[in-house]
This record gives structure tokens, sequence and C-alpha cells, in this order.
């Protein structure tokens, strides 16, 4: 197979996976009493530049800062009378589509997906504003098959999504071991099977999988049916830490309504200092929001190890993004990027010194 064709078809997939995927908006005030509706504009409340702005995440927990940041009203607070429209969506790709069509206007999302949005548009659909959460990404297994890491060879290891950022992760840990496996079809050395993150315990349950390289709270899930954690993700990098969630923004709602992008950051920077100084609680909200959601709460022998797993930060560790998008080149999914630009980080560091705390880094990628 020719260097070219694997990077035609990432980006044919990423545009066909993206369809069928259902975009739902949130419906908390159907499912809220009258004085809990966490989205609910105050009354006399002022309004920014927009009457509303679109907020799409995903109900993951590595998502939590936008399932607590609307639960508590945090986001609410800090836009006034501009009210938040929320959405949920499955995946990356659908997050990006919406994005693009405008039918979001500032997102939560892994950092394959903010890569192949940004570079798919020639660097002018979107620009990442913040950080949201690291960590939160593990290889379980079957410990009856795999008891260690060179085990893994001749096994059949699920990841979410051809391309997406566990499956770089994978791709590029097998490379690293010396193993081969063609990055479209997953065969190799190791068997790569993209499973949506729903039915990977089922897959898991049936046999049709030995693990999964996967973020939680699925990871835990299937902990939870006997799987074993043979390795953290954020061990693999400096410091333990690395991005798994971003906050990007349509670049021309960031230039129609720096107003609102910057409330909507305030509130980010509220909600994360108040999860990391309420950690328990955060958890329930997160959980709670989850319910919503899905009408179902994860259990506790999922959520507190997924919880104490992920970090919550504002520092979108952009040196690691620039990292992946280098493993997804070197797996074939991707041309070499130039990523100059992706980066706003103006608006959070204002926010930032404006709060006495720390600015943080684009590494070097940041919009002239």
């Amino acid at each position: 197979m020719s260097a070219a064709r694997p990077r035609t078809s990432l980006r044919t997939f990423a545009a066909i996976a993206a369809l069928p995927l259902v975009l739902t908006a949130c419906g908390y005030g159907s499912n809220a009493a009258d004085d809990d509706k966490k989205t609910e504009v105050a009354a006399n409340a002022k309004k920014l530049s927009a009457d509303e702005v679109r907020i799409g995440y995903f109900p993951n927990l590595t998502h939590a800062t936008a399932l607590v940041g609307v639960q508590e009203g945090l986001l609410q607070k800090e836009l006034g009378g501009t009210e938040i429209k929320p959405a949920t969506f499955n995946a990356g790709p659908s997050e990006i589509e919406a994005l693009n069509a405008g039918s979001i206007d500032i997102g939560f999302i892994g950092p394959s997906p903010s890569i192949n949005g940004y570079t798919k548009s020639g660097g002018q659909n979107l620009r990442i504003i913040s950080g949201s959460a690291s960590g939160g990404v593990k290889l379980v297994v079957n410990p009856d098959k795999i008891k260690t890491l060179d085990d893994l060879k001749g096994k059949k290891i699920a990841t979410p999504q051809l391309g997406n950022t566990q499956d770089v992760a994978f791709l590029n840990w097998i490379a690293e071991k010396g193993w081969k496996a063609d990055a479209q079809s997953g065969k190799g050395d190791v068997s790569v099977v993209r499973t949506d993150n729903k039915i990977t315990p089922n897959a898991y349950k049936s046999g049709s999988i030995d693990g999964a390289w996967v973020p939680e709270p699925t990871a835990s899930k299937l902990v939870s049916e006997g799987a074993k954690v043979l390795l953290d993700e954020s061990t693999l990098w400096p410091d333990n830490k690395f991005v798994i969630t971003n906050i990007i923004v349509s670049q021309s709602f960031l230039k129609e309504h720096p107003d609102v992008v910057e409330a909507v950051l305030r509130g980010s920077v509220k909600t994360n200092a108040w999860i990391n100084a309420n950690p328990d609680e955060a958890k329930a909200s997160a959980n709670a929001a989850l319910k919503e959601l899905s009408g179902k709460e994860l259990p506790a022998e999922v959520i507190d190890p997924a919880w104490k797993s992920i970090t919550f930060l504002d520092d979108p560790l952009a040196a690691t993004l620039d990292v992946q998008a280098q493993h997804a080149v070197k797996a074939g999914l991707l041309d070499q990027p130039d990523l100059k630009g992706i980066y706003d980080l103006t608006p959070l560091n204002k926010i930032l010194k404006a709060a006495g705390e720390d600015e943080v880094d684009d590494a070097g990628l940041g919009a002239k």
C-alpha cells in the first residue's frame, strides 16, 4: 500500500464516519425542575454580543469540565443573558462537521479531531483556545490471555475509531515495540479492532476482543467486567501529562463574539478550579449530568477509578498535541501538518493573569 493511499482513506473515512453520528440537543429543561435548569438565563441578566452560544461536548468523563460547568450553572453564570445551547456528540468527526456547518460555536474535543479539522480546512475553521483534561486513557486486557505487554502480540485489541486519539496512540505504541500493524485494516502483529466505546464491553465479554486501549469510563467498565489495567497511557508522557480534551472555537465566532468566548473560558477556568477543590462533589455532579443525558449513572466501581485517572486543567499541553500529530504522521494517517496558528491562547492567558494564575504556552503554534 502506498503512503498516499492511507492518508486519503483516513480523510474519506472521517467524512463518512461523521454522517451517521447523531447530534443530540441536551434536554436539560425537560428533565429538570423549573428552578433547576442549568442553562436558564437569570432574570434581567445582560446579554453579551450574541443571544446564544452553542457548545458541543461528549457524555464522557474526559469532558467533565463541560458536564460539570453546565450542571452547576458555572458556565451560564459567566454568560449572563447569553444563553447556552448545549449539544452532545458520539465522536470527534461529527463535532468537527457541526463546527464547520455552523451548528455549534465552541466545542470540547480530543487532539486528533482538532488536528484533522484544522489541517483539512487549511487552518481556516477552528482555533484551540484552552485545555480541559489530561489522562484518563488505559490499556486494559483479559488477564487470562494477556499477562505482560509482550503477550499482546497476536491478540485483538480494540480502539474507539480509525484515526482517533487512542487509535493513533496505540498504533504508535505498537511501532515503538518494533511490531507491524497496517493502519487502515488494523491487521498485523497485533490486530487493531476499531470498536465503538458503547459496545466495547460487550465485545470483551463475548471474547471477540482480548483488550482495549480506551478512554474513561470505558476502561473502568471493562475492569468491572474482569479486565485488568496493563498500562496507563499517562506513564508514557513527560510529567505523566498529555492532552486528552481541548476547547476549540469557530474562527468566525471568535472574531465576531470575543466577549462570549472569554465568558465561556472564564466559566471553564472556574469550573476546573471547582472540580479540583471539590473532587467528590464534582464527581457526583458529572455523574448526575451523565444520568440526565443517558438515563443511567455510572456505578461506584466504574466512576471512582475512572475519575482518579483524569486531571482537569486549563493548560492545553500544546507540546503533547504536536507530538500526537507526529505519531499520526508516522502511522501513515496524516500528511506532515502545518499546525502554526492552531492555538489562540490570548483570551485564556488574559483570564489566567487576572486570576493570578500562571499563563500557558502554545509551543510555538499560536496564531499571529
